[in-house]
Order: structure tokens, then C-alpha cells, then sequence
């Protein structure tokens, strides 16, 4: 069965902006392959000037002892809750094990400076099958930045799936930000329908390149519309709402509206309106001003009565609580080794983890600005 953690975001896409800034061998095929979002592909009788052409990365065949890595960094930093090394189309020429370890660095390391780092394992050394997904659980609950991919001896991987949940520096969070955005630690809790494609384009980084990379439901044949519900990455007040029908000609909504509540998504009282039901154009960015001053912590979008959307944009200015929450929920999940990177004063690392009912650090609150 799939595990449930696939449906998590993958933070190491090259579509949240990971990359790939060293491999110590990608004789066959590039490493950037990697992270590609899209299902590897194979042609048969394609060859290149090395042979066999790769929708992955491979490495030439060992001669020697040793092994061979790939870091990955995670165009989003958070808690990885399960990893998939893809084999897909490598069946005679795929590793026979492989490993995953991660580390959490400031700033934008290089690769000598990731090589010197400290790596803890998250995925212990395990067997992996050829022309598979080989999924394995993750057993963390701190912020990692990049992980590093050991294959045994050698050979190719199609994809390295991380799924986690994002945890944003909320350094970086000043002023008004996208309360909704996946790598501000924005999250789909529940839609309607999933047909076509996730909900969690909706909330992902960038513009959408093609209708596929946003969020579709199958074509309603009752009275009742499509929803999306979502927790905010932390309470605020929403000023600004944007509704991308970018690409959607032909099947966007009619309609959108916008409701939202603190913490009792479960109490239908609890719920009130951002923005009424307000008429769409197809293959156009909405902006629309809302005038509610009262903060939410969960948002739910419905469009009527079906359709497809591209990104949904709500920006807006975090609480003192819900600031307070960033910065709990950050500090409780950095590395030993990186939280005193940060603070430098182990009175402090040690600390964690900050309950809700506690105050924060004066090392920590002061962050909040």
C-alpha cells in the first residue's frame, strides 16, 4: 500500500527549488534528474555518446571499493516523514542498496562546506529492488536543509522522493507573507475532489507552467461545488487574496468564495466570510482586497460548481501568536548542531522543546522583531 506520507509534500522538487550541488560520479546520466517533479520516462534504443540514455542519475560501474552520493538540497527545509529511491527503468544496472543521511546548515553551503558537515542517517542502509519505488519510513522530528543519497556500489536512481512537512525560518518572514504558501508551512487538510490533479499546487512556489500544475476536479453532475480546506502556515489577518485560473480556459469556475475560522474547523459556527461569492474570468489572476480584520487560522476555498485552479496566493500579517508559533515550532525541530549555530548558548538549545503555555527564550522572542 502507499504510505500516507506520499501525499506530503516532496520538499526535495525541483518545483519548491531544490537542486542537486554535487555528485562524486554522474558518468551516464546527470544528477539533476533527480529531483525532475515529473514520472521518469524511457525510450528504448536511445543512445547517447556513453550509451543508453537515462531519465535519472547513474554512475559508471565500480572498479574499485566504495561507494556512491548525491547531495540533494531541499528547495524547501522541514521534517522529512518518508523518502522513495525510485528505480525506475534500472533493472540491470541498479544499486542493490542504498542510504539516505540529512543535515541543517545556514545560509546556501557549498559543496565543500556540506562535505565537512555533520550527517545524521534517516534512512539506514536497506536493500532496494531495480525498476521500483522503494519507499522507507522516517523516524525524525527535526528540520533537515539537504539530505545526501549513498547508492551501493554504484548504478542509477531514477527520482529521490523527500516528503515532510515544511518548517519556514520565520527570520525570513517579515512584514506581510503569503500566510497560504507550502514553504511558508502552509497546508491542504481536505478537498472535495483530487481527479486531476493535487490541491497542493495550489499553495506551491511559482507561477503554474501548464494547466496540469495546478489543482482540477472531475465535472460535477449534482447541485453541489468543489472545496479545498486549508491550514494557514500561521494565524493572521488576511488582506490580500489572489485566485490564479492561469491556463484554465475552458474548465475554470463560474465562482469563488473565501471563509475562514481560528482553530474550530469542526464547528460550522466557528466559520465566517473573507470574500462572498465573487464571479471568475478563465486564464486570469484574481486579486481581491479583503476588509476583515478578524484573524484566521484555517481557510476554506470554494469554487462553484467545479473547474480548475492554478495557485491560490493569501497574503497577510501574522498574529503575535501566530508569529510565536513559528517561532516554537522552528526552534523545536532545528538540529542540536544548528540551533547552536544559531543561538550559541546551550542554556537555551536545551530548553526544547517550548510548550505552547511557554514563553519564549529572550534569545528566541527577540526574533520576532
Amino acid at each position: 500500500m502507499t504510505p500516507a506520507w506520499t501525499t506530503l509534500p516532496d520538499l526535495a522538487s525541483r518545483r519548491l527549488g531544490g537542486g542537486v550541488p554535487w555528485a562524486n560520479d554522474e558518468f551516464f546520466a546527470e544528477r539533476e534528474n533527480l529531483i525532475k517533479p515529473e514520472p521518469p520516462v524511457f525510450q528504448t534504443y536511445t543512445f547517447g555518446h556513453k550509451g543508453q540514455v537515462y531519465d535519472g542519475w547513474e554512475t559508471r560501474r565500480r572498479r574499485e571499493p566504495g561507494v556512491d552520493q548525491a547531495i540533494v538540497r531541499l528547495g524547501v527545509a522541514g521534517v522529512v516523514r518518508g523518502v522513495i529511491i525510485d528505480t525506475a527503468f534500472f533493472k540491470g544496472n541498479y544499486p542493490p542498496e542504498g542510504s539516505v543521511e540529512a543535515c541543517a546548515l545556514e545560509g546556501y553551503p557549498s559543496a565543500d562546506e556540506l562535505a565537512a558537515a555533520s550527517w545524521h542517517p534517516i534512512v539506514s542502509r536497506s536493500k532496494l529492488a531495480g525498476d521500483a519505488e522503494n519507499a522507507f519510513d522516517v523516524d525524525s522530528d527535526r528540520r533537515w536543509t539537504h539530505v545526501r543519497l549513498t547508492i551501493y556500489p554504484d548504478g542509477g536512481v531514477a527520482r529521490l522522493r523527500v516528503h515532510g512537512d515544511p518548517i519556514a525560518d520565520p527570520r525570513l518572514l517579515v512584514g506581510a507573507v503569503d500566510l497560504a504558501a507550502l514553504e511558508n508551512g502552509g497546508e491542504i487538510l481536505d478537498a472535495s475532489n483530487v481527479f486531476y490533479s493535487k490541491p497542493t499546487n495550489l499553495i506551491s512556489p511559482g507561477f503554474a507552467a501548464v494547466m496540469g500544475d495546478g489543482w482540477e476536479t472531475a465535472r460535477r453532475r449534482d447541485d453541489s461545488n468543489d472545496w479545498v480546506l486549508l491550514r494557514l502556515a500561521a494565524e493572521g489577518v488576511i488582506r490580500i487574496a489572489e485566485l490564479d485560473t492561469s491556463h484554465f480556459k475552458g474548465n475554470a469556475p463560474g465562482w469563488a468564495s473565501l471563509s475562514g475560522c481560528a482553530d474550530r474547523v469542526d464547528d460550522p459556527s466557528a466559520w465566517f466570510e473573507l470574500m462572498p461569492k465573487t464571479r471568475l474570468q478563465p486564464d486570469t489572476r484574481h486579486r481581491f482586497v479583503l476588509n476583515v480584520d478578524r484573524p484566521v487560522q484555517h481557510v476554506r476555498l470554494d469554487v462553484f460548481p467545479d473547474g480548475g485552479m492554478a495557485r491560490l496566493r493569501l497574503t497577510g500579517d501574522p498574529t503575535d501568536k501566530g508569529r510565536a508559533y513559528l517561532l516554537r515550532r522552528w526552534f523545536n525541530a532545528l538540529p542540536a548542531d544548528h540551533a547552536m549555530a544559531v543561538f550559541d548558548n546551550k542554556t537555551i538549545v536545551d530548553a526544547r522543546p517550548l510548550d505552547a503555555d511557554q514563553p519564549l527564550p529572550h534569545a528566541l522572542s527577540r526574533l520576532a522583531g
